[in-house]
């Protein structure tokens, strides 16, 4: 079923991202997603109106779901930066609970993303400066010891808070939740062997490192019940290391992926640098599209989408990111290689940006650039 606003006829056939879909329970209206941008202007944590603002402009001009900035759980070394805002306290989710009211009367659909930032966070950081960043082993992304091993007591915790902090999504009215897996955090410490060189249940080989992010997941589907969206971002890149892998093969993905969906994970938000780039030698298929084909679950897709010297060629010329075109990304998705397209920079630069690609406006597309790091608009 198709979304009856059609797009405006362009030089590439936008139609197909602009049709409906169901992740699980929730149909949203069109393909096209906000990707999760760290933005920092949530000042002691707190989500303000120009949060609301910022998310509602995307929803009011056709983007299918957001998925916020990352959230920080309830742990006092979950955060590295006092302007990220909280998932937790009265004060940040009554912000929350605005940002969710405005993006709902302007039609849209939010996810907020769920984060422990572990070891990369250092110490001194704010909004706690004494406390001690957390990892599975202590080790930070280079793999230098900077602090002793989480304990038990210390995962049973932030399980516990991840918990927590989906259930009070759904009960903000947030329509489904993400998990922050990906790009070298907490949950992806566990994941990497670099990382988690734990000897207890915690570590070992790839499974067994996989045995937190199952608690997490499990603690979230209990507090959400079962019919509640709940997706997880992974990536095989790290914020050090663009070359890691958690998989080299396909048959070790999975496995790995098989843990999660086992745990209750309904679909997956597949981090790439840049979409075009097949996952595994002998096959053009991305990451998401290795993802869905292993575990029959929603994909996003994610990676560089809308971005170029001159990223307005992409649509009006069929021209994209070096070695890609619209046309590619839209024929992937056309022939099932992955169901969503998650949109970053682009739309943090123009927050229009969709609705121009549906009504074939693209002379009005705004290019990316620094700037629209530092203002949130």
């Amino acid at each position: 079923m198709t979304d009856s606003r059609q797009p405006a006829h362009t030089a590439v056939n936008v139609q197909p991202l602009f049709t409906k879909f169901k992740l699980g329970s929730l149909e949203l209206p069109n393909r096209i997603v906000m990707a999760p941008m760290t933005r920092t202007f949530s000042p002691g944590g707190v989500p303000g109106e120009d949060v609301a603002a910022y998310y509602r402009r995307r929803a009011e001009n056709s983007v299918g779901l957001i998925i916020t900035e990352g959230t920080v759980i309830n742990h006092p070394a979950a955060a590295g930066d006092p302007k990220v805002p909280n998932f937790h306290g009265e004060e940040a989710l009554a912000g929350w609970a605005e940002v969710v009211k405005q993006v709902h009367a302007a039609g849209g659909r939010i996810f907020p993303q769920l984060w422990h930032v572990g070891l990369t966070r250092r110490l001194g950081d704010l909004p706690n400066p004494k406390t001690l960043p957390i990892g599975p082993s202590g080790l930070d992304l280079t793999g230098t010891k900077v602090t002793e091993p989480m304990t038990k007591e210390d995962i049973a915790q932030v399980v516990a808070a991840f918990g927590q902090a989906a259930a009070d999504a759904k009960r903000l009215g947030f329509d489904g939740v993400e998990l922050h897996g990906a790009h070298g955090y907490l949950i992806d410490q566990f994941l990497w062997e670099r990382t988690n060189q734990r000897t207890d249940e915690y570590g070992g080989d790839r499974l067994k490192r996989a045995r937190f992010a199952v608690e997490v997941i499990e603690a979230c589907r209990r507090a959400v019940g079962p019919d509640y969206p709940l997706i997880i971002r992974l990536s095989q890149w790290k914020a050090s290391d663009y070359t890691a892998k958690l998989a080299n093969t396909p048959e070790e993905l999975e496995q790995l992926l098989a843990l999660f969906v086992e745990a209750g994970i309904d679909g997956f938000h597949c981090s790439t640098r840049r979409f075009w780039e097949p996952e595994f030698e002998g096959s053009e298929l991305n990451f998401a599209g290795w993802v869905k084909k292993l575990t029959g679950k929603p994909v996003i897709t994610v990676g560089s989408v809308g971005l170029d010297s001159d990223f307005m060629s992409l649509f009006t010329e069929g021209k994209g990111a070096s070695t890609t075109n619209i046309d590619g990304l839209i024929d992937r998705l056309e022939h099932g290689e992955f169901d969503l397209v998650a949109v970053g920079r682009a739309l943090l630069a123009d927050p229009e940006w969709a609705e121009k690609v549906r009504t074939g406006r693209v002379e009005e597309l705004k290019p990316f650039s620094p700037e629209a790091l530092r203002t949130l608009y």
